[in-house]
């Protein structure tokens, strides 16, 4: 009998041994995402920030990561606190004793991070901690923090769940790289360059989204050193789509559950590559190597004269701004002989022009066959007001028009605000003979909310989309370049037109101007293919 004892016992010894063998060398296995929960999944639930239950919601959730912020003591204990005072009371010059008297407000008493860490590897297989290292007041005390917190993770075998230590602390991201230099470190300040940060061994850049956008040159420069990219703290959709636009490896967000919407909505989410954009960070006159513009008057006996006035077409607060004013000036082509006898020759005709406005294209800049155009923007408002977002084709110079082709994205007449025109024009279908091919959208509110307008062309069809609703679906037929001019390179124009054939059709009120569209980003997208 105690044979058969003796021989339970060492077996359930060796499985004990196997198991604590397995729990040590076990690896996470990060999701495949792109979501940090800033502090835990916290809002949606209103849990309470850097807690233990914010910690589990972001798992329960599958966010690739979950970040929390380290604190230490006056007795030296590593505590989950963000600001450095905690209920009146300075963390460095308080025992944890003190601190822990005062309960988060769901009840849970405050974490020190070997209870966060330990609760992080129960019962997860694909949420990283994130582990932000707060600064101390104190000299020296940095080395002994972070030196403290290797320590621990150590201790608990804890290194494949520890997905990156940040800080706005270079000197404790060089120490981790000393202690650990397998561990990946990112760094919050936002100061230093993609280069910078490859020569001091840094793993990656976890910096305000603004100094991207100002930066965008770091972006790239990332990607090409192998650099994580990462940014805080996007909450709103057009910074979370921007993001994903951009392709960035994380994106720390108090949203989890609105970035992982907005990836499922994303065209990187469908096999689109970002190729072309314009986010309209920068300040004074288009950017010249992306855009050009159209002078005088055009086409569609609008009134504007179009000009590269500031006035008329401008960068500002991250915006591109078309606008048109009700002025007088000189008509530059009055008595100009080349529109005798044409269908243009009332451009001869005007003497002086009474509004301006401008119309920027990317023609000899940048062109392309198939892919997602969208632009967010908000429109002019008022009768005689006719903006549109639209493309022309690289041939058109050789073939005119309609047989070249003409895709609108988005068209808005001021006498019919709430109304989104999306259309084709080709040799078969133009409005010279009533046949073109659109249709229209009912929006709310188009002159002071920004809405997406957007096209997905292929082979095959040519979808417009407001807001990411389909409204017309343009198919290829498969007959010839008299329906389906649309297999060539096409260019982008942005306008904002007075008056006209349509856009002019109940007359003009002149007591609106100036009036102007608001173009917060442009992109272009293709397969990756």
């Amino acid at each position: 009998m105690r044979t058969v004892i003796h021989y339970i016992f060492l077996l359930v010894l060796i499985a004990s041994l196997n198991s604590c063998n397995k729990n040590s060398s076990e690896k996470i296995d990060y999701a495949d995402n792109v979501v940090i929960a800033h502090r835990g999944a916290w809002k949606s639930n209103n849990l309470p920030k850097n807690s233990i239950a914010s910690l589990k919601q972001a798992i329960k959730l599958g966010c690739t990561g979950s970040e929390f912020d380290v604190r230490m003591t006056s007795d030296n204990v590593l505590i989950i606190a963000h600001d450095a005072d905690y209920n009146g009371l300075e963390i460095e010059k308080s025992t944890y004793e003190e601190l822990s008297k005062f309960k988060l407000s769901n009840g849970e008493i405050l974490p020190t991070l070997k209870d966060y860490i330990i609760a992080g590897m129960q019962n997860n297989k694909a949420t990283g901690l994130v582990c932000e290292i707060k600064p101390s007041k104190i000299e020296g005390r940095n080395l002994i923090i972070t030196e403290n917190i290797l320590k621990l993770v150590k201790e608990l075998k804890a290194e494949s769940y520890i997905k990156a230590y940040i800080s706005f602390s270079y000197s404790i991201l060089k120490k981790i790289k000393e202690l650990d230099p397998n561990a990946k470190t990112q760094y919050l300040d936002g100061s230093k360059s993609p280069e910078q940060l490859e020569t001091d061994g840094i793993s990656g850049l976890d910096y305000l989204i603004y100094k991207f956008k100002i930066n965008p040159q770091w972006i790239a420069s990332a990607k090409e050193k192998g650099i994580d990219l990462n940014a805080w703290t996007a909450n709103k959709i057009e910074d979370i789509d921007w993001l994903l636009a951009n392709e960035f490896d994380y994106i720390t967000t108090d949203e989890p559950e609105l970035v992982f919407e907005r990836i499922k909505a994303s065209p990187i989410s469908k096999g689109y590559k970002l190729v072309w954009s314009d986010e309209f960070n920068y300040k004074g006159k288009p950017d010249s190597t992306k855009w050009t513009y159209d002078y005088g008057f055009i086409a569609n006996k609008e009134k504007q004269y179009y000009t590269d006035s500031l006035k008329n077409a401008r960068v500002e607060n991250g915006n591109l701004i078309i606008e048109a004013f009700k002025e007088k000036i000189a008509n530059k082509d009055l008595k100009n002989e080349k529109y005798n006898n044409t269908w243009a020759a009332y451009k001869a005709e005007i003497d002086t022009v009474q509004y301006t406005s401008a119309r920027i294209k990317t023609e000899n800049l940048a062109e392309w066959k198939y892919g997602r155009v969208e632009a967010r923007a908000k429109l002019p408002k008022g009768r005689g007001m006719w903006p549109a977002i639209w493309m022309l084709s690289e041939s058109r110079q050789e073939l005119g028009w309609p047989e070249s082709g003409e895709i609108d994205i988005m068209e808005h007449v001021g006498y019919d605000n709430d109304t989104i025109h999306g259309t084709i024009h080709t040799k078969a279908y133009n409005h010279m003979i009533g046949t073109q091919k659109g249709k229209t959208i009912f929006i709310e509110d188009p002159n002071d909310t920004f809405h997406v307008f957007a096209i997905e062309w292929t082979p095959e069809k040519i979808d417009f989309l407001v807001d990411d609703v389909v409204y017309n679906h343009i198919k290829n037929e498969h007959k010839t370049t008299a329906e389906w001019p649309f297999d060539q390179k096409f260019y982008l124009i942005l306008n904002v037109a007075v008056g006209g054939n349509w856009g002019g059709r109940e007359g003009i009120d002149d007591t609106i101007f100036p009036q102007q569209m608001v173009v917060d980003y442009i992109r272009v997208f293709q397969t990756k293919e």
